[in-house]
């Protein structure tokens, strides 16, 4: 378990996350349109994980945002923005929002995502969410850069990301 906190709170998250090295767990997660995306359909690019608990959220609605902007700068790279909001509402955030430069799912069918990625709230107000993280993995499937972000409340290392993802 890893303790993140809400709201200047504790709360427990089960497992943890991938270690920088290490292969990427599998995933099987559900696309906007309800179809499914796996780690394979990155094959041969660079991934970012952008986990979060839910669009509903100013910051989280901001993560994807910023990531969106940000993702035409990154070669060969995809950007995957997931939590556990169900496809429709996903649809009708990016529709709403002009988000176009990077995919959503949502783990809302995998359950199992959030604990091989370490990221599934166990307790408190948001039991049964994500919490916030970044994973970012290469074109082989290995983890080259991780970030548990340890205030929900707060948005991930954008310039982080961005310098792994320079090199």
């Amino acid at each position: 378990m890893q303790t993140v906190y809400f709201q200047g709170n504790p709360v427990e998250v089960y497992g943890e996350i991938p270690a920088v090295g290490t292969k990427a767990p599998d995933f099987k997660l559900t696309t906007a349109a309800l179809g499914e995306v796996t780690e394979k359909s990155y094959e041969g690019k660079r991934l970012v994980l952008n986990i979060f608990p839910s669009l509903d959220t100013d910051v989280c609605a901001a993560s994807v945002r910023r990531f969106n902007k940000d993702a035409a700068s990154y070669d060969n790279t995809e950007v995957l923005c997931v939590s556990m909001d169900l496809p429709f509402a996903m649809s009708r955030f990016c529709s709403a929002n002009g988000i176009d430069g990077v995919s959503v799912a949502s783990a809302f069918r995998s359950p199992e995502f959030g604990k091989e990625y370490g990221v599934s709230i166990v307790d408190g107000p948001l039991k049964n969410l994500l919490a916030r993280a970044v994973v970012v993995i290469d074109e082989k499937g290995t983890v080259i850069y991780r970030q548990l972000v340890d205030e929900i409340t707060h948005e991930p290392d954008y310039e982080a990301v961005h310098s792994v993802l320079k090199k």
